[in-house]
């Protein structure tokens, strides 16, 4: 870990925030653009309520400076994203943009902001190359890669020979497939069928029947948050628990948002990622319950953290310039910065800009009389493995 260890608990935070505002110094204009209409709307609701959370709970005042978010809906439409990101740049004086519902999102404005020298902090896209499309890009969620790899090598390390990939057509669910099968073959086990399906409103039923058809122990599967909900009932449907056929994934699947309303179909689900609300921690504890008081009882999921981390490395940067937030300085200073967040320890890769963290293998399971993702076993410190040669 690097010399800069930030946010290691409450208290240093607190310190840090507790400051007033200073009258003559501007504030830091932060530009958050998620859907917050159309079919993603449910990604934009959890990115913005965890940046209220970060502010809720540490202050909206670093260095003297207040952070001011200055919210803008995309509705999921690329050409929208970068319409808004110059228009924040140019007309509202933004010095750094957020959030990026989804890749081709974040990739529309990466001229924007390579031209413009502003940092962009991916808080939910997930295919891996992204950071590579402007030196101004970091990222606070995680890449797809980063989760699907440790669960390959989970299911090769717990008896599970055959497996059938299933996966959404488009980069992540190909980056998903890509890397899931690599530890997964390294480790042993035979990938009997790719499958994938589209993006925009899939029929999971016939998909299924392929994996029937199979007959593997297991089926490895990578969906967008919000279509876990279907995929379950049409699992169900099919009965392929009760063919013998495991159901492992990466988090997407069980989305903590959605996973209340998914039954009984989902219990015993053993999925691969980087947050549950269900984590152990003070910090995580707290997060959920500042989350759910201002949220009308929402639970928090993935996309929630990595805007409440998206924050937090502002925070973390703006402390290390001094307040300084031109581009280059600020982008700099957000290389290497670490601090303990809602899912456990967590770093920026100097190198790449990508988050380091743990991945968490869960299972869905009733407690207190609700569903939720509890962690059994971690993977520390993993680096986006598209990017570390593994």
């Amino acid at each position: 870990m690097k010399r800069r260890q930030f946010l290691i608990g409450g208290v240093s935070l607190a310190a840090l925030v507790a400051m007033p505002a200073r009258a003559d110094v501007k504030p830091l204009k932060v530009g958050l653009i998620v859907p917050m209409t159309g079919p993603f709307a449910s990604v934009g609701r959890q990115v913005q309520a965890g940046v209220n959370a970060w502010l809720a709970l540490h202050g909206d005042v670093v260095e003297g400076r207040k952070i001011e978010i200055v919210l803008r809906d995309d509705g999921a439409v690329a050409d929208q994203t970068r319409r808004i990101a110059q228009e924040l740049i140019v007309n509202e004086g933004v010095e750094v943009l957020t959030g990026f519902g989804l890749t081709p999102l974040a990739l529309s404005v990466a001229p924007v902001i390579s031209r413009a020298k502003v940092p962009a902090i991916i808080m939910a896209a997930g295919t891996a190359t992204i950071t590579e499309a402007s030196p101004y890009f970091t990222r606070t969620s995680c890449t797809a890669p980063q989760t699907a790899w440790p669960t390959g090598k989970w299911a090769a390390q717990n008896k599970i020979k055959r497996i059938v990939t299933l996966v959404s057509d488009y980069g992540p669910g190909v980056d998903a497939e890509t890397w899931f099968t690599k530890s997964f073959v390294e480790g042993g086990g035979e990938v009997v069928e790719s499958v994938r399906v589209p993006l925009q409103n899939p029929d999971f039923a016939p998909f299924l029947q392929r994996v029937l058809d199979s007959k593997p122990d297991a089926l490895f599967v990578f969906l967008p948050s919000g279509a876990g909900g279907l995929f379950m009932k049409q699992y169900a449907d099919r009965n392929l628990a009760g063919a013998g056929i495991r159901l492992i994934g990466t988090g997407d699947l069980t989305d903590d948002d959605l996973l209340p309303a998914m039954g009984s179909a989902a219990l015993g689900t053993v999925t691969g990622h980087f947050y549950s609300a269900a984590h152990e921690s003070a910090t995580n504890k707290a997060y959920v319950a500042e989350v759910g008081k201002s949220a009308n009882g929402m639970r928090p999921n993935f996309m929630s953290v990595g805007g409440y981390d998206g924050i937090a490395l502002i925070a973390a940067a703006l402390k290390e310039t001094g307040g300084v937030s031109t581009g280059p300085e600020l982008i700099a200073a957000m290389k290497g910065q670490a601090w303990e967040s809602p899912r456990g320890p967590v770093s920026i890769d100097a190198e790449t800009r990508d988050i380091i963290q743990n991945v968490y293998m869960r299972e869905v399971r009733e407690v207190d009389g609700g569903l939720w993702n509890v962690e059994f076993d971690t993977f520390e410190a993993v680096k986006d493995p598209a990017k570390a040669k593994l």
